[in-house]
């Protein structure tokens, strides 16, 4: 059994040596030496061996320079694909194979360039017949350029060819042109510019790869000989028509364009036809009216001067001042610069009813022009509002058509109303504490709605103005913000005015109790008991006496109180009440009354021994019963209760 597997085994290595004699070891590429790829694209270099089974591979360039791309080994194939190709990728590489102890290697040369769009073609301007022209045709992104061939031919004439054979400097897209300036003519109408291309890449066929563009020419003629027609005629009459055709030469046919020339001298775009036509012609569409043929290369402009005669304007209503309603007023209508006037007749209307009419037959010998006017007086009213009034001027002229040329002019009356129930309201009222804020509101009737207007009266009458609100509004206010304040109502018609007191009160303050000529008096004199009040308005001032059965009220005139021959009764508190719708105040005071006993000028014992020791006794004794009387005599003052007193 050993021995027949032995028999096998040595036969099969002798068929293994066989087959591998039969089958050498070999390696090729695909492409085979040399490929031309274009930047950007994709490119796979193939390694390929026979006669071994696996293969080992390996790429490398000729200048061990990095790969720029991937490998991909299957079986007796290895790959390397660059994806995308460009500047880096311009190498010879070369594939390696080892099978066992052989090794065999093959290169492939990568060579690239750019030609990636067609030639581009520019004109320096449009082309005009005579006027010289410079054509550019551009190769863009090209590479490698001193390969680069270009020819331009204007139809099939060749106008200049161009080799770009200046060595480069490095790798890089370059962009290339070639420029040839030509006067175009006539005979250039129809036909093309051609710019070709041509990149000279050594490859199998040996053809180079060429491109190129085809322009059409376009050839202009700037306009000229323009011309205008006028029908009927320059010189036309207020209200007539006109029609005027302008028609110009070039290439292509030039666009008209009438204008009008301006007094600052610019042009008014009127029409873009060739034909314009005026209707209902007036003085101001007199002027010089300007054609021009326009195209692409250039205008051409003809002028012509249109001159407008009589009834030039429309009638100008004017009035005599603002319709104000109830209130007269004139309206003038007027027709300016007429000739003839004594064919002018004006016609004035207030809506649809005439309200004056006028013929000015009497001007019939006047040879120029003339200013005439219908004027009338009416009395507007609010139902007028809204109304138009119409000035109609018509100038009979014989015509053809036997009507009058006719102008009229409008205007919308607003009849004014008259400020008028001008009310103010004054919040929370017009009398107020010190201190306390008021709100004044003001309001008014009347048409256009009336503008109101705060001021305050100064004492010398004038008015010192304070705002233009509604409603005037004051606050923490003080006693000198008492006085008239004034309302008024304005608009063009007139004022309304209304005024209103604002009053500000304090409660009564610096009260002053005195008694004059003291608060110690003798039985029988004179004593003022006085009250006041430190400027303080509409105080009123109440003197009393104070007792124990009751307060009695005392008649006081301006705050004072006196009491003729002071009696002991009269003694005691005296009290004033100062007080107004505010606040009150109180002050008091003693009054102290000494009787005629308690003073020793009249009961001196001295007096008395005088008198007894003198002999005139009976003098002496007379005197004594005399003051005796005197000293114990009772006074009958009463008090009369008294109404308080307003100061």
């Amino acid at each position: 059994m050993p021995r027949k597997m032995f028999v096998i085994f040595g036969a099969s290595n002798i068929l293994w040596m066989v087959f591998t004699v039969s089958q050498a070891f070999k390696i090729e590429t695909f492409p085979e030496n040399k490929i031309v790829a274009q930047i950007g694209d994709v490119v796979s270099l193939t390694c390929r061996t026979t006669g071994c089974e696996p293969p080992s591979f390996s790429w490398r360039t000729h200048l061990d320079s990095p790969l720029n791309g991937q490998v991909r080994n299957e079986g007796s194939n290895s790959t390397l694909t660059m994806d995308p190709v460009g500047f880096r990728n311009e190498y010879s590489y070369l594939c390696t194979a080892i099978c066992g102890s052989e090794k065999r290697e093959k290169g492939i040369q990568v060579e690239i360039y750019s030609f990636p769009k067609d030639p581009e073609i520019h004109l320096s301007g449009p082309l005009e017949v005579g006027k010289p022209v410079t054509v550019t045709c551009l190769v863009p992104d090209v590479y490698p350029f001193d390969r680069l061939e270009m020819n331009l031919l204007k139809g099939n004439h060749l106008l200049q060819n161009k080799d770009f054979v200046e060595p480069m400097e490095r790798k890089s897209l370059e962009t290339k042109s070639l420029e040839v300036t030509f006067t175009p003519t006539n005979e250039d109408i129809g036909k093309a510019l051609v710019c070709q291309a041509k990149l000279h890449i050594d490859e199998i066929d040996f053809k180079p790869k060429e491109r190129e563009t085809t322009k059409k020419l376009q050839v202009y003629i700037s306009p000229k000989n323009t011309v205008i027609s006028v029908n009927p005629s320059t010189r036309l009459q207020e209200g007539g028509s006109v029609t005027m055709t302008c028609s110009s030469e070039g290439l292509p046919a030039p666009q008209i364009f009438w204008s009008k020339k301006l007094d600052n001298g610019n042009l008014q775009l009127l029409s873009g036809n060739s034909t314009l036509t005026l209707i209902a012609m007036r003085t101001e569409d007199s002027g010089i009216y300007v054609c021009e043929g326009v195209n692409q290369v250039g205008k051409n402009g003809k002028e012509v001067e249109l001159i407008v005669q009589a009834f030039p304007r429309d009638p100008e209503i004017e009035m005599s001042g603002l319709p104000v309603n109830g209130n007269p007023v004139t309206v003038s209508c007027r027709v300016p610069n007429v000739y003839p006037s004594d064919r002018l007749e004006i016609e004035l209307l207030k809506g649809e009813s005439i309200i004056g009419n006028k013929n000015f037959l009497e001007n019939i010998d006047k040879k120029y022009l003339e200013t005439e006017s219908l004027d009338m007086t009416f009395i507007p009213t609010t139902e007028d509002t809204g109304t138009v009034l119409v000035c109609l001027a018509k100038l009979h002229i014989d015509e053809m058509e036997f009507e009058p040329k006719q102008r009229q002019s409008t205007q919308t009356l607003y009849v004014n109303v008259a400020p008028r129930d001008t009310t103010v309201f004054v919040s929370p009222s017009s009398i107020l504490e010190e201190g306390s804020s008021v709100n004044m509101t003001c309001s008014s009737n009347g048409l256009p709605a009336p503008k109101i207007l705060w001021s305050r009266q100064l004492n010398n009458g004038h008015l010192q103005p304070l705002s233009e609100n509604s409603t005037l509004t004051l606050t923490s206010t003080k006693m000198e913000d008492s006085g008239v304040y004034v309302c008024e109502g304005i608009n063009q018609a007139g004022i309304d005015r209304k005024e209103v007191e604002l009053i500000i009160q304090v409660a009564p303050k610096d009260i002053q109790l005195t008694a004059f000529p003291s608060e110690s008096v003798k039985e029988g004199d004179t004593v003022i008991i006085s009250c006041t009040c430190g400027n303080v308005p509409k105080t009123w001032i109440i003197l009393k006496k104070k007792a124990e059965t009751g307060d009695t009220v005392l008649q006081s005139r301006d705050g004072a109180y006196t009491i003729h021959k002071v009696q002991l009764e009269d003694a005691g508190v005296y009290e004033c009440e100062s007080k107004n719708e505010v606040g009150l105040q109180l002050r008091s005071l003693t009054l102290d009354v000494k009787g005629r006993g308690n003073y020793q000028d009249y009961f001196s014992p001295e007096l008395l021994v005088l008198y007894c020791s003198s002999s005139l006794i009976i003098p002496a004794i007379g005197m004594i019963i005399y003051f005796a009387r005197r000293a114990n005599m009772k006074g009958s003052y009463s008090l009369v209760e008294a109404q308080k007193s307003k100061v």
